[in-house]
């Protein structure tokens, strides 16, 4: 019933086009003129002065043909990473790849091409559904922004599906928090040949401090990373301040809570062992800590309404789907926050944020005919 090759030549207009964050315009553009020409209610957001960016996020609304079924929210977004200008879709049998030397975008505008031959479908065949609100996102890529900045007080939906991840076969029900942590080290510049002693390395102090944190694969629910940012450039010169970056993940909340706390402790820690004296004074290393939650936890039953839908309609196209937690965050975690129940379901895409990425499309006209199996379900 979906129009493969219609969607697939959407995606490859779509992918075509830069949209790295804060620079979606020409991609909302084009799909706003998709949606009204298919009937739906349009508007663009303001969320772009949120964020310094220049477009919104596209709002948009397909009245339903049947009364009384609760309203759907279907969202992709539309930014990619860099280096995501230029791009040259390849298309094999069975897959669209880039050229190698940029991303392809199918991380999310996979998701935008389904949606869009979605609601074109159940016009084109006058198929049964309910009001379908579609959110296509901005800034997704560095923050989440677009959903954060999204007036959900204005959508009716109370329930989403997000079309963010990898394979159809998987619908991810469970998401977890993360924490953005930031530690500047304050030492004492010396020079660093003549009076080495009377300097405190603030290097020292963080790399003191990297090596005692909890880092990496922490339990199965659980992760950390850490960077340097900012340092000292001169050999010469004791440094006296550097800045580590780094993100903690969990599912768990409470197990979340407990790592920035032992986070927090290894810099703490290694600051009050660094001290030193010099011109007669006894100087003490000390730390800047600023830790924000980035994004909260999703944890959505397999007994709930949304999940039992997607599963039938899988089941109803020959596809067998498994619910799953995953690592990483999407606007599934936003909306789930702000009151709307959110699930992720794959759109095909793989190897995402490198040069290497491809869209599988046979999962990515799998996920097409589950969706559009599931809005017409949803009416039944």
């Amino acid at each position: 019933m979906i129009n493969r090759e219609r969607m697939t030549d959407l995606f490859v207009q779509l992918a075509s086009i830069g949209s790295h964050s804060k620079e979606e315009r020409d991609v909302a553009e084009l799909l706003v003129c998709e949606l009204r020409a298919i009937g739906a209610d349009v508007r663009v957001d303001d969320a772009a002065r949120s964020v310094s960016g220049n477009s919104g996020n596209v709002i948009a609304r397909l009245p339903g043909t049947v009364a009384g079924v609760a309203p759907l929210m279907l969202c992709s977004h539309m930014d990619t990473v860099p280096p995501g200008n230029g791009v040259k879709p390849v298309r094999g049998d069975a897959r669209i790849r880039s050229d190698g030397t940029t991303v392809l975008g199918g991380d999310d505008k996979s998701g935008l091409a389904i949606i869009v031959e979605v609601l074109r479908t159940l016009r084109e065949r006058e198929l049964a559904h309910g009001d379908i609100e579609v959110a296509f996102t901005i800034c997704e890529e560095i923050g989440l922004l677009g959903a954060k900045h999204l007036d959900v007080g204005a959508l009716a939906s109370r329930r989403a599906l997000i079309l963010d991840s990898s394979s159809p076969s998987k619908l991810y029900t469970r998401g977890p928090s993360a924490d953005r942590f930031q530690f500047v080290i304050h030492g004492l510049e010396s020079h660093a040949g003549i009076a080495p002693e009377e300097g405190i390395s603030a290097v020292r102090v963080a790399a003191e401090a990297i090596a005692a944190m909890p880092l990496g694969r922490i339990d199965a629910e659980t992760t950390s990373n850490v960077i340097f940012s900012e340092g000292t450039p001169a050999t010469n010169v004791v440094p006296n301040r550097v800045v580590v970056r780094g993100e903690a993940r969990s599912l768990d909340d409470s197990k979340l809570d407990a790592l920035m706390a032992a986070i927090r402790g290894t810099f703490q820690d290694a600051a009050a062992r660094a001290k030193a004296t010099a011109g007669g004074k006894q100087h003490r290393a000390w730390i800047e800590e600023r830790c924000d939650r980035e994004y909260e936890s999703m944890n959505v039953a397999d007994s709930d309404p949304l999940v039992q839908l997607v599963l039938a309609a899988g089941a109803a196209q020959g596809h067998e789907i498994r619910t799953a937690s995953i690592g990483g965050g999407s606007d599934a975690n936003v909306f789930a926050h702000r009151g709307i129940t959110s699930v992720n379901l794959g759109t095909g895409m793989r190897d995402i944020h490198t040069v290497n990425e491809w869209l599988d499309l046979t999962d990515f006209y799998a996920c097409a005919d589950i969706v559009l199996r599931g809005v017409q379900l949803a009416a039944a």
